[in-house]
C-alpha cells in the first residue's frame, strides 16, 4: 500500500485521488488555524514556492480534533489562510486525524510512524504535558499528538519522515531537499 491508493475530500466535496499526484514529493500536514504552531503557514509557504518547480506537493488537511483550533467551515479557512499567510499549496476538506472518524489517509500514515518526540526546547515540554494528558500512552504509538504534524512521503508514494509540530522548520527543509 502507498500513499497513492487514498482519496480524498477537496474543499468542495469532490473527491482527489492521491495518485494524481504520482511522482511527486509530498508533504502532508495537518493544520489549524487558532494554533500556536499556525506562523508555520509562512514556512511552508515559502519551501512551495522555492521547491514547487522540483516536484514538491504540500497537501494541507485543517483539523479540529486538537482544543477546537479549526474551527469554522473550509471556505472560512481558506480565505484566512491565503489571506494570511499567502498559502497556494493545495488545501483539503477539514479531517479528523485521529479516531473512530480519522479518514484512511491519517490511519495509514499513523499506523506506519511512530512519534518522533517534541524535543528539547520549552515549547518541547509544554507539548510533552498536553499530550500526555490527551493520552498516556503517548509516547508509544503513531497517534497525530497536535496541529501541524508533517508525514514527508517520496516520489515512489512511501513514507520516509515525520515531523512533530515541534520540529525546526530547517530541519523539514533540508530533509525535503534531501528527498527531492
Amino acid at each position: 500500500m502507498s500513499v497513492y491508493d487514498f482519496t480524498v475530500k477537496a474543499q468542495d466535496g469532490s473527491d482527489v485521488s492521491l495518485a494524481d499526484y504520482q511522482g511527486k514529493v509530498l508533504l502532508i500536514v495537518n493544520t489549524a488555524t487558532g494554533c500556536g504552531f499556525t506562523p508555520q503557514y509562512s514556512d511552508l509557504q515559502d519551501i512551495y514556492e522555492a521547491h514547487q518547480k522540483d516536484g514538491l506537493e504540500i497537501l494541507d488537511f485543517p483539523c479540529n480534533q486538537f482544543a477546537d483550533q479549526a474551527p469554522g467551515n473550509d471556505e472560512e479557512i481558506h480565505t484566512f489562510c491565503t489571506g494570511r499567510f499567502g498559502i497556494t499549496f493545495p488545501q483539503f476538506s477539514k479531517v479528523d486525524v485521529n479516531g473512530e472518524h480519522a479518514i484512511p489517509l491519517f490511519q495509514w500514515l499513523t499506523a506506519n510512524t511512530r512519534f518522533e518526540g517534541f524535543g528539547k526546547s520549552p515549547m518541547s515540554l509544554v507539548m510533552s504535558g498536553v499530550a500526555k494528558k490527551m493520552d498516556k500512552d503517548y509516547k508509544n504509538n503513531g497517534n497525530v499528538k497536535w496541529n501541524f504534524t508533517k508525514f514527508l512521503i517520496d516520489r515512489n508514494g512511501e513514507i520516509v519522515a515525520r515531523f512533530e509540530p515541534t520540529a525546526d522548520m530547517k530541519k523539514v527543509k533540508e530533509k525535503i531537499e534531501e528527498v527531492l
